[in-house]
């Protein structure tokens, strides 16, 4: 039997950090990027790659082979 006025929870679309506010949230837990690392990634914005673009581009470089 369904419950009258319950509602289902609703899901944020996200929210989107910049790269100073990802590297303070890091930095609390541990992660430090390499040089190398910001690079690419001053790299990625200035190619305008789109998330999946970068995804892909950083786990092929920086990923663990299996």
């Amino acid at each position: 039997m369904r419950q009258t006025g319950a509602k289902s929870p609703k899901r944020s679309k996200g929210y989107i950090i910049g790269r100073s506010g990802f590297a303070k949230i890091s930095a609390i837990e541990g992660i430090r990027t390499t040089a190398t690392m910001e690079a690419d990634f001053r790299d990625f914005e200035r190619q305008g790659l789109s998330a999946d673009q970068r995804r892909k581009v950083t786990s092929r470089k920086y990923g663990k082979v299996r």
